[in-house]
């Protein structure tokens, strides 16, 4: 691991720091005091979200074209998997080979230094806020609670002395809800509703009776919802790399497993700043900050791009350090970084009275 000291002229800053002597994480090295820090390093973050389908035909199935003119329905139980959406972002994670160590003085008073749980520094002498349960008072949508169609069957139903007739009679069951939903929304029904809300249970109970008599022709499907993840760590652009497979059998496979079809990730360096040049003469001085790098990514599968945008790159950017001429005994500087990328987001200066 490639450490570097980073010595801060805290000496010169002491006294303005004398309320200011909570250290959030800190390490002491041999005789050193201090603060150690990570700048992060990008990582790509590639979200597929997919949904397993489990499907259940019908009681009626077999009568689905012939009484509710619906073609293609099923009548044998399958099971498979859909593809929803995929995602691309960059995220960032501790480099462990860009950290650095804050020293401080004997008889000095340490900064407010702010880090990540895994030790990405996050700001400099800025108050720490308390994390507070984030409290919402909007409202909560309750999912209506799927009906058994055998609760609406009818008298003359339940009597029916074949499937074929009982499949006649649901089906005109269903035209009846049907034609009570046209005349509601027409004003023409025979009880209408006193208001708007009374309109809206109405129309809502008509909708879950007809999609309970439908099931018994077109079937049920239940859905599960599964998240896949994937990192990669860019060192440099990327042409057309497999990063995970999808199957309709299987779901996500891994990039390797022949049984899905593939889908390619491409990254293109488009970083206008020039970090080719390092003639060894910069000194490690003063608080170390990324200035990140810029890349166009994208995913593609079936030959089809799903996705291309910009997202920020690390490595593909430089190191610059705050030199410690900012910190004089006039003003406190407060320092807040992007815990993402490492970069400087806010420097700010508070002037002593």
């Amino acid at each position: 691991m490639k450490k570097a000291c980073v010595i801060m002229a805290f000496a010169s800053i002491s006294s303005l720091m004398y309320a200011q002597t909570e250290v959030v994480q800190g390490v002491m090295r041999g005789k050193d005091y201090g603060v150690t820090y990570a700048l992060p390093k990008s990582m790509i973050e590639v979200e597929a979200k997919v949904n397993k389908v489990k499907y259940y035909p019908g009681e009626l199935a077999k009568y689905a074209n012939r009484y509710l003119r619906l073609n293609d329905v099923s009548t044998e139980a399958a099971e498979y998997y859909e593809l929803i959406s995929l995602g691309v972002r960059s995220v960032g994670v501790a480099d462990k080979d860009n950290i650095y160590f804050i020293k401080m003085k004997d008889k000095t008073v340490a900064p407010l230094v702010e880090l990540t749980d895994d030790g990405v520094i996050k700001s400099i002498n800025v108050p720490i806020r308390k994390e507070t349960a984030n409290e919402t008072n909007a409202p909560v949508s309750k999912e209506r609670k799927a009906l058994n169609p055998h609760d609406f069957l009818t008298e003359d139903i339940l009597m029916a002395n074949s499937s074929a007739k009982v499949a006649e009679l649901v089906a005109k069951e269903i035209y009846n809800i049907r034609d009570s939903k046209n005349a509601l929304v027409r004003g023409q029904a025979d009880f209408m509703p006193n208001d708007g809300e009374q309109m809206r249970i109405m129309l809502e109970t008509l909708e879950d009776q007809e999609k309970a008599l439908t099931e018994l022709f077109t079937g049920k499907y239940n859905k599960e919802e599964k998240t896949y993840t994937t990192h990669i760590s860019p060192e440099n652009s990327i042409d057309n790399e497999v990063v995970m497979r999808f199957s309709n059998k299987l779901g996500i496979v891994n990039n390797n497993d022949l049984a899905g079809e593939p889908i390619y990730l491409s990254l293109k360096n488009v970083t206008e700043i020039d970090n080719t040049i390092d003639d060894g003469k910069k000194k490690m001085e003063g608080i170390a900050y990324n200035v990140p790098g810029k890349g166009i990514v994208s995913l593609k599968k079936d030959g089809k791009v799903i996705i291309e945008k910009e997202i920020p790159i690390t490595q593909f950017g430089l190191t610059e350090y705050l030199a410690p001429a900012l910190f004089n005994k006039n003003s406190t500087i407060k320092i807040i970084f992007n815990p993402t990328t490492g970069g400087l987001t806010k420097v700010d200066r508070e002037e002593d009275k």
